[in-house]
């Protein structure tokens, strides 16, 4: 293989969406992704977004949602007005919110060890990194509490907010 055609082979790697074996249908928790969200403290900036974005109800439904949710601390650490004026928003907001929510399931056990980029509900993909020490989402935001399962997927605490392409 020559470089061009090595280069052309990872190019296409990297950008491919992750080719996990996942179940089809992971049923581990008896709450929603919504009431689990309500249930922890550290995620009431998210819920607050989640209701003003009327989302509620489409976390609340059957799926097998993958959510990367932001802690109270990550929308702290937006810019100055960023996170008044997406509540102010609703089309902005649900574009920020919906580019966190997977309609794959991914648990930790299948990003661990991978590289790649995830399909967000949103429409855009997420970079993600699960090699060497955790695993990052978009180059700088690290999932610090994986597998908190819920009856309709699987939610990952993130340090940051992500914000769509």
């Amino acid at each position: 293989m020559d470089r061009r055609q090595f280069i052309t082979a990872t190019a296409a790697t990297l950008a491919a969406p992750l080719a996990l074996s996942v179940p089809a249908r992971a049923v581990t928790g008896s709450q929603t992704i919504v009431e689990l969200a309500a249930a922890t403290p550290d995620l009431s900036t998210l819920v607050t977004a989640v209701q003003a974005a009327g989302l509620v109800d489409t976390l609340s439904a059957d799926g097998n949602f993958t959510v990367f949710a932001p802690t109270n601390r990550a929308f702290e650490h937006l810019p100055h007005g960023v996170l008044d004026s997406l509540l102010a928003d609703t089309a902005a907001l649900t574009d920020v919110l919906t580019y966190h929510v997977s309609a794959d399931y991914y648990p930790a056990e299948a990003l661990i060890g991978q590289s790649g980029v995830l399909p967000t509900v949103q429409g855009d993909h997420i970079r993600m990194n699960g090699r060497g020490g955790g695993v990052h989402l978009n180059g700088n935001i690290a999932v610090t509490t994986a597998d908190v399962f819920a009856s309709n997927g699987v939610v990952h605490i993130i340090d940051g907010v992500l914000l769509p392409h």
